[in-house]
């Protein structure tokens, strides 16, 4: 197993300054502050359910809007993540969780194999969720699956509200992500048949 399991980074550009830290051998513990009401409840419960304590700190461009941020710290997390696992000897790579939400239900799988995608199917009955832009979800999502190396698929097949939606794809990426990044007992080594992730 890798011994590297905390990671901090930091990113600062023109638009954005982000610090995450995180460990994926954590409780769920969050401290996050990003000026983005909604998304700190999301970033919240990822790490509730992933049970992976994350600081994310960040300050961004709001008086544009919330896209740099989100997008910004989608890549931060990403990256952490790809630091934290090291050459993800020993995890069990692959996660899936099927998460309903009231009347939502949200599926996420991913793989932690070092190849990036992104497949994201949900749709929202409405573009915000108070002065959140629900349109940015994919952004943040598209940010952290490249960064993080991951294979992301999520898959909301149907709904009503908003938030819930949401909230159903932030815990079953969680729940997912939990599965993938936890050691695997009666795995050794690289988890892959080419011997290099």
């Amino acid at each position: 197993m890798a011994e590297q399991r905390t990671a901090e980074v930091k990113r600062t550009t023109g638009e954005t300054d982000i610090t995450v830290w995180l460990n994926l051998d954590g409780a769920g513990k969050a401290d996050v502050g990003t000026g983005l009401g909604f998304f700190d409840h999301m970033l919240t419960l990822l790490a509730r359910h992933s049970l992976i304590d994350m600081s994310v700190k960040a300050a961004g461009d709001l008086h544009v809007d919330g896209h740099h941020t989100v997008e910004d710290i989608g890549i931060v997390i990403g990256q952490a993540l790809d630091k934290a696992l090291g050459n993800r000897s020993g995890i069990a790579r692959y996660g899936a969780a099927t998460v309903p939400m009231d009347e939502t239900l949200a599926t996420a799988a991913l793989d932690l194999g070092g190849r990036a995608y992104l497949v994201y199917d949900a749709r929202y009955p409405v573009d915000r969720v108070g002065e959140f832009d629900v349109e940015l979800i994919r952004e943040f999502l598209i940010a952290l699956a490249n960064n993080a190396k991951m294979n992301l698929h999520i898959h909301v097949p149907y709904g009503v509200n908003a938030h819930h939606i949401a909230e159903g794809v932030f815990k079953a990426l969680a729940r997912a992500l939990r599965q993938a990044v936890e050691p695997d007992p009666r795995a050794t080594g690289i988890p892959s048949t080419k011997g290099a992730l």
